[in-house]
């Protein structure tokens, strides 16, 4: 199991979640077709897309859930019905990414 980064991110990106995060497994997605997908502005500094994170590299330790300010983090297996489909965008954004790729978006602070 892993945690999910869902809707309520696009356009915040707070990265409340990212200093706590032990394993450092977020990772900054920078694609506007997010915001756009859900009709959302980008984030307070300009920035498109949302954060999420890779189901592999996640211990499932919740940390990130309690931090998170606008409640976009949950446990895979308990994602309210209408952010299912986050469960899938976390997978397919992270996991085909390279290692090149991983590193360059790759969150370990609230810096960018």
């Amino acid at each position: 199991m892993a945690y999910v980064v869902t809707k309520p991110c696009i356009g915040t990106k707070d990265r409340s979640c990212v200093e706590v995060c032990p394993v450092d497994c977020f990772y900054n997605i920078k694609k506007k077709k997010y915001n756009d997908l859900f009709s959302l502005g980008l984030s307070p500094d300009g920035e498109e897309g949302m954060l999420m994170i890779h189901p592999d590299e996640c211990i499932n330790c919740g940390a990130c859930e309690t931090e998170c300010p606008v409640e976009a983090i949950y446990e895979d297996s308990a994602v309210p019905e209408q952010y299912k489909a986050f469960v899938k965008y976390n997978e397919e954004e992270t996991l085909g990414l390279s290692d090149e790729d991983l590193d360059a978006s790759r969150c370990t602070s609230k810096k960018k």
